[in-house]
């Protein structure tokens, strides 16, 4: 007498037969991901953080930074007195590349008018202002 059992050796169930509860999860196929990037989502209400540069300098160069600044402190403030609010720029680093003092209190010059019965105190901030750039 012959007695036979029927195998499968596929992973698909007989057509004719209900999947156990186990096999029912062993046979869900798992979600394919596109890439392997996780993106965080950070909240829009959050500033975004401003980045700086700094750089390290040595003593000699802080010191040679600091004098510029407090010389065009200086000036400004000056130009404040002479002018208000009126805008008037004096570029140091032209005034520093002149050759002589001649040239150099004829540009500034140049750059300032005349305010109203103030020729005097025009006459002492650009004789202040060669003596502060001969330091620099």
């Amino acid at each position: 007498m012959d007695v036979g059992v029927t195998t499968r050796y596929s992973n698909e169930p007989a057509t004719n037969s209900k999947p156990s509860q186990n096999n029912r999860h062993a046979h869900k196929a798992h979600p394919s991901t596109p890439n392997k990037q996780v993106n965080f989502q950070t909240n829009s209400d959050e500033k975004k953080r401003e980045k700086f540069l700094t750089a390290k300098y040595g003593a000699h160069q802080m010191a040679l930074i600091r004098k510029r600044l407090r010389v065009e402190m200086w000036m400004y403030e000056r130009l404040q007195e002479l002018y208000g609010a009126e805008d008037i720029e004096i570029d140091l680093d032209e005034v520093l590349d002149m050759d002589s003092e001649m040239e150099r209190q004829q540009y500034i010059r140049n750059l300032l008018r005349e305010p109203q019965g103030a020729s005097e105190n025009i006459n002492i901030f650009v004789g202040d202002l060669l003596e502060k750039v001969k330091t620099l």
